[in-house]
């Protein structure tokens, strides 16, 4: 069965590489090269322009390529492949889409551009070591000051005797006797509608292209093994609970010296028994008594820094909040610091003598606390909005 779809009119192929008609091999092999880089799907995701150029390219070198195709397209044009005005026949007029000329696969044109293949660079990427998440637990005053922390990991180091390779002393990978060293196998098929090329991963070195016919005894071939290791960490000041400290390439090394991964340390905070924390702001609750509110007085608080002296002016009522600028948390990698907020609690005395309840009673009396307006005030709306 033939497919033709007429698309448009064919442009030369010496126009489409963009080489004059006696051009030499070498010339149309660098064009082709060149415009396959520029215009290539990987290089130009979503871009159907790009992607039909690239196919463009590909047929052109396809004839241009082969003396014998080259020859009878320099005597009857696009009609020596039956292509006629344009469109393709099968798929063979795009050239096989997984082959390309004497460059090969895809794979072998992606090495010749970037040293290594897509199926090569997934490789690569896929032994990257694993990352490492662990917890770190702080005081209240190390996350809100900064501290240095030593903390214990265990985690795949690169094997001291092989270095990493996996082969025992003086012996080397060798490349794989099945895949040639490529990491792949590739099979092709062809039918009536192209060839087809299928690219799998090889079974017997695992995709690395390198295969250890003597491996380290420490290591049994892996190129690693795990051990314990202690790692300083600089904790910033203000870090709060649920953040984490990210150390790049401190998790498991890769395989055979490949990038290792990261470690993330998460912060965890204890609670404390005064202080607690909102945003860089500190908050605390400090007991005083009825004298101290009423007449006023010089009060030590406590801070993340050490106690101050806190002044209650006279008449202080229950629940005032006191602020206390720049004794709160350090701002996280910033210079500025939150304040702490003081809220007086007022602790009301217990087990009182006969004499202290009349001091307290004619104390009363003589202020009228019986007549408080604000009782007064608070009672009325309670009749008229409960009936009582």
């Amino acid at each position: 069965m033939i497919w033709r779809v007429v698309l448009a009119q064919k442009r030369d192929f010496y126009e489409v590489l963009g080489v004059n008609k006696d051009a030499g091999e070498d010339e149309i092999k660098k064009a082709y090269k060149r415009l396959a880089k520029k215009y290539h799907p990987d290089l130009n995701p979503n871009n159907k322009e790009a992607e039909v150029k690239f196919k463009e390219i590909n047929e052109a070198y396809e004839v241009l390529s082969d003396s014998s195709k080259k020859s009878n397209y320099d005597r009857f044009g696009h009609a020596a492949s039956g292509g006629g005005s344009g469109g393709f026949e099968g798929f063979n007029g795009f050239g096989d889409f997984g082959n390309f000329g004497d460059f090969g696969s895809f794979s072998d044109i992606f090495d010749s551009f970037f040293g290594g293949s897509p199926k090569t660079a997934d490789r690569q990427q896929s032994q990257r070591g694993s990352d490492i998440r662990q917890s770190l637990e702080l005081t209240f005053e190390d996350a809100a000051k900064g501290v240095e922390k030593s903390i214990s990991v265990t985690r795949m180091e690169s094997c001291h005797d092989c270095n990493g390779s996996g082969a025992k002393k003086g012996k080397s990978q060798v490349n794989c006797s099945v895949c040639g060293g490529l990491g792949q196998i590739k099979t092709t098929r062809n039918t009536m509608m192209g060839s087809f090329v299928n690219i799998t991963t090889c079974h017997h070195c695992g995709g690395m292209g390198k295969v250890i016919e003597d491996p380290c005894d420490t290591c049994r071939g892996s190129g690693r093994i795990r051990k314990s290791h202690s790692i300083k960490i600089k904790i910033p000041a203000g870090i709060d609970g649920g953040q984490i400290i990210t150390l790049r390439g401190e998790g498991d090394a890769g395989v055979r010296k490949s990038q290792s991964g990261d470690l993330h340390v998460v912060i965890t905070v204890k609670h404390h028994p005064i202080f607690t924390r909102k945003g860089y702001n500190v908050y605390c609750t400090v007991p005083i008594t009825f004298v101290e509110a009423a007449l006023g007085a010089e009060i030590e608080v406590p801070t993340i820094d050490g106690k101050v002296t806190l002044s209650i002016p006279e008449g202080t009522q229950v629940g005032t909040m006191f602020r206390i600028k720049s004794k709160g948390i350090s701002h996280l990698n910033d210079s500025g610091r939150g304040d702490e907020y003081v809220n007086v609690d007022l602790e009301v005395p217990k087990n009182l003598n006969l004499q202290q309840k009349k001091l307290i009673e004619e104390l009363g009396k003589s202020l009228g606390l019986h007549h408080h307006k604000n009782k007064e005030s608070f009672f009325d709306s309670m009749k008229k909005y409960f009936g009582f």
